[in-house]
């Protein structure tokens, strides 16, 4: 369960779909680092706030603490109520969102110029100040168990926690960064506060503004909002050791069609042969009705409504995964089938024809991911975790257009192992075999 408060805004305010996008660095007084697309047209800004590590710097045995101390920053903060919260919010025309995953936590904010003062400082309020008051967290603590018990019956998340139990190891990506029934209803508030330590610090700040704002406004800003953050939280996880293994693991679960998660080993998204690999996938599985796998497993023998992989190149691990649900009688088939196009485009790579065709896509598509301050925002905070250049927007493509026949199958035949293929299916399954049973 995520938790976003998105309020109208009261203008729609967007930047053109465009990749033309000029960046500032600016560095606050204080010392905060942010990017800044500068839009002095419209009197509107975009405010994209990240903060490195997010749910994995739970503490042990407190695992869902920090998704639910997420949840209640807008639940009240410094003199204000839940309810006071949300009018403030409201009578401003602004937006503010707040949502965590297991690499970061992230803040956004969307407002006009004329109320940026009042908006600034609510937001403030909101990250520096929040209350978490008892009424509060249990009502919020009900709407994470309420989520939990429902993931409890639903085979795609059975599926994804056993792959990722088996997958992680002891590393936090191996449980559900929501928690367990057991360890939700465990937190106390001083679990909470301890979570909102861990988290908010200026150590791990990454900022994107776009819109109404002049740099050395920004940086009187990011001061007034941030400043009274601690200087460090948490210290980081250690990197997770992908331990996933070639085979099948089978969970009975009663229901006429199962589903599957598989994956293996991946790629991070700094190493060098990543477009290729982001090529690679596109063909695979990554390209919708155009892929390999959607023409063999769909439209040539009929076995499920819908199949694909991505590319997982988290901060801590990497992975190539995939998804297909199929009919009992019919999973079996569906595996064999995806098993066999994972070889041949390891011993293969892909043809001409695809590689142009992916390609266009990829660079074509890229553009549109710029259509609006909020987007643009998001944007550049992904490329400073990343670490990538400031000009990585305009060079993005070229790279892109760099990758070679001969790229997509050198990395094929490394990144892609049939062997170590694993496949978690959930369901009851007709003619498939645990392997860890066998």
């Amino acid at each position: 369960m995520r938790f976003v408060m998105i309020f109208a805004v009261a203008v729609a305010a967007a930047l053109p779909a465009r990749a033309e996008v000029k960046i500032e660095e600016v560095v606050s007084p204080g010392g905060i680092t942010a990017w800044l697309v500068r839009e002095p047209s419209i009197p509107f800004m975009a405010l994209e706030m990240r903060f490195r590590g997010g749910a994995s710097l739970d503490a042990e045995g407190k695992r869902g603490a920090i998704n639910l101390m997420t949840g209640l920053l807008e639940e009240g903060a410094g003199d204000l109520d839940a309810r006071g919260f949300a009018r403030a919010q409201e009578s401003l025309a602004a937006s503010f969102g707040y949502d965590v995953g297991d690499d970061s936590l992230s803040v956004s904010a969307r407002f006009l110029s004329e109320n940026r003062a009042d908006a600034l400082e609510l937001l403030r309020k909101s990250i520096i100040e929040p209350t978490f008051a008892d009424t509060a967290l249990e009502r919020v603590r009900e709407q994470v168990l309420a989520g939990r018990r429902a993931d409890a019956k639903d085979p795609n998340e059975i599926a994804r926690l056993t792959f990722d139990a088996m997958t992680y190891g002891d590393h936090p990506y191996a449980t559900a960064y929501e928690g367990t029934i057991e360890s939700v209803t465990a937190l106390s508030r001083d679990d909470i506060v301890a979570a909102h330590k861990a988290v908010f610090a200026k150590d791990r700040i990454y900022v994107g503004a776009v819109g109404d704002i002049t740099p050395q406004e920004l940086g009187v800003m990011l001061d007034t909002l941030l400043g009274d953050l601690p200087e460090t939280g948490a210290p980081m996880p250690k990197p997770a050791a992908v331990t996933i293994e070639g085979g099948t693991t089978v969970v009975e679960f009663d229901t006429p069609q199962s589903v599957a998660i598989f994956g293996q080993n991946g790629i991070a998204q700094d190493d060098p042969d990543f477009f290729a690999a982001n090529v690679l996938n596109r063909v695979l599985g990554g390209g919708g009705f155009e892929s390999r796998l959607m023409t063999e497993v769909r439209e040539k023998r009929g076995l499920t409504y819908g199949v694909s992989s991505f590319l997982v190149p988290q901060d801590y691990a990497e992975t190539v995964q995939g998804q297909v649900a199929s009919a009992n009688d019919s999973i079996a088939e569906a595996v064999n089938v995806i098993r066999d196009e994972w070889a041949r485009a390891a011993n293969e790579g892909i043809t001409q024809e695809e590689l142009i065709g992916a390609k266009t896509y990829i660079t074509g598509a890229y553009p549109l991911r710029f259509n609006g301050n909020g987007p643009i925002a998001r944007i550049m905070v992904g490329m400073q975790m990343l670490g990538l250049p400031i000009d990585y927007i305009a060079t993005r493509n070229e790279k892109v257009d760099a990758v070679t026949l001969d790229d997509v199958r050198r990395v094929a035949g490394t990144l892609l192992n049939p062997d170590q293929l694993h496949f978690v299916v959930v369901g009851k399954p007709v003619g498939l075999a645990d392997t860890a049973t066998d």
